[in-house]
């Protein structure tokens, strides 16, 4: 029986090979086409080479790359040393360079609410002299806002919500500042001594206190043009006192109404 000659593979590549090339060729040319398609930022590029300028100094010639060019420089011995300058600047340690510059803005952001703050104070204090109401109106400030505070005897009688006569010149002289100077939000807070509340209207010194932050809300209300939705009220009752409750001076300061006036950089 005659010996058959075994098949011979077909000559040239395989198919899979031809299908396999074209498929390349077809992604290269879609990469080369979204290539030429975008655009590059060079403002953008501008900013990262400048902050990776001054950061870390690394677009600077010569050895002066790195820690005034000690590490590099003097040969290959010191480069044991480079972990211990990295940590030590700080500047390489992981998140730190984002962590450092949000601090920095935030400071800086502190910084101009602080001095809008003070600047108001200011004026506000000026009016304030030339009323001569210094000894019914305490004034602090914070970078968010100046805050005026006014003695609950000054405007209440114990346990009541029903404005004094007496106190009506004051608020309508406070709100006239509030006219003038407010451009953010106001915000009116009451404020009780820890003295159980006992046969009263009000059944808790919350309800007083809110109360009280309501009638002087309406009152203002009603002798100025404040837009009543930059105003806001609340009370406090006796959980945030300034002096000692177990002293009767301490809890007459703790009895008192707080106007606190948002400058315009708050976040209120």
């Amino acid at each position: 029986m005659a010996n058959r000659k075994p098949d011979e593979p077909p000559k040239g590549a395989p198919a899979w090979q031809t299908t396999f090339g074209d498929l390349m060729n077809l992604l290269l040319c879609f990469f080369v086409l979204l290539f030429a398609m975008s655009t590059i930022d060079e403002d953008k590029q501008e900013q990262i080479a400048a902050s990776f300028n001054q950061m870390f100094s690394v677009f600077d010639a010569g050895a002066s790359a790195i820690g005034d060019g000690m590490l590099i420089s003097n040969g290959v011995s010191q480069l044991n040393e480079l972990d211990d300058f990295i940590n030590s600047t700080g500047k390489m340690e992981s998140g730190e360079i984002v962590d450092d510059d949000v601090a920095k803005v935030q400071e800086q952001m502190e910084e101009a609410q602080m001095e809008e703050s003070e600047e108001l104070s200011e004026k506000i204090q000026e009016a304030i002299d030339e009323k001569d109401m210094g000894r019914e109106i305490d004034i602090e400030i914070t970078s968010q806002y100046v805050q005026l505070t006014l003695k609950g005897a000054l405007l209440f009688d114990s346990g009541s919500t029903l404005l004094k006569d007496e106190a009506k010149p004051v608020l309508d002289q406070v709100g006239a500042i509030l006219e003038r100077y407010a451009e953010g939000t106001i915000e009116i807070e009451g404020h009780t001594d820890n003295v159980p509340m006992s046969g009263a209207k009000y059944s808790n010194n919350n309800e007083l206190s809110s109360g009280r932050a309501l009638s002087v809300f309406d009152y203002l209300l009603s002798v100025t043009n404040l837009d009543p939705a930059k105003v806001k009220h609340s009370g406090r009752g006796e959980y945030v006192p300034v002096a000692d409750n177990s002293t009767a001076e301490g809890r007459t300061r703790n009895r008192r109404v707080e106007i606190k006036i948002y400058n315009s950089l708050s976040a209120y």
